[in-house]
């Protein structure tokens, strides 16, 4: 039997406790990970509810509708993968292809497909606000990679003359068709072609050692 929606009045956002972020952010996370196991659609208020013990009253406290609980799951989806993208610190071509080889090695993430962009796709067909949202978090993403192929070009690496936008906005799409194609045959030899082409085109825009 499908659960009643729940209509609750505008209301003024209190800031939470310590206590309160924590429950916040349980609620957040089992909610992430029931939407990248099943999907935004298939996933219910009763799921969350059932994998993390609180009332409806303490979850439509913290968000007030499933919408607004998903479009959250994006944002948080959104700043693990910036996240994990600033932290590979990429100042080099080396680090470059590091960064690919962690991707790669980390076998049991790749097969299960990319969390922001599975969520993202499913959102595109079905809620635009939520697309929007999923779009703004790539864009992040995007920049980030952006600011890495910088710091290589400025290193002296990359040509002067690199596009290096357009190189980000590539390598993000060779990493999402990858993960994509991956996650559907059950095998990392498509991440790992789609990244390899995408790094071989930056590299052929690499600078002679002897100019550096």
């Amino acid at each position: 039997m499908p659960e009643p929606e729940i209509q609750t009045a505008p209301r003024t956002r209190v800031a939470p406790t310590s206590r309160g972020e924590r429950t916040r952010q349980r609620i957040l996370e089992a909610a992430a990970e029931l939407i990248h196991r099943q999907g935004a659609a298939a996933t219910t208020i009763q799921h969350v509810r059932d994998a993390t013990g609180v009332s409806a009253s303490q979850l439509y406290h913290y968000f007030a509708d499933k919408q607004e609980l998903v479009r959250a799951v994006v944002e948080y989806q959104g700043a693990r993968m910036l996240a994990g993208q600033q932290a590979a610190d990429i100042d080099s071509l080396d680090d470059l292809r590091r960064w690919r080889d962690q991707l790669v090695a980390g076998q049991d993430q790749a097969l299960g497909g990319c969390p922001l962009g599975t969520l993202g796709s499913e959102l595109a067909e079905t809620d635009p606000s939520g697309r929007d949202l999923a779009a703004e978090e790539f864009h992040h993403w995007r920049d980030a990679i952006t600011q890495s192929l910088d710091r290589i070009r400025q290193n002296g690496e990359l040509r002067t003359d690199t596009d290096t936008g357009e190189l980000a906005i590539a390598l993000l799409a060779a990493l999402q068709g990858g993960l994509l194609l991956s996650h559907i045959t059950q095998t990392l030899q498509p991440l790992q072609t789609a990244l390899d082409a995408v790094i071989a085109q930056i590299e052929s825009h690499a600078t002679s050692p002897s100019d550096r």
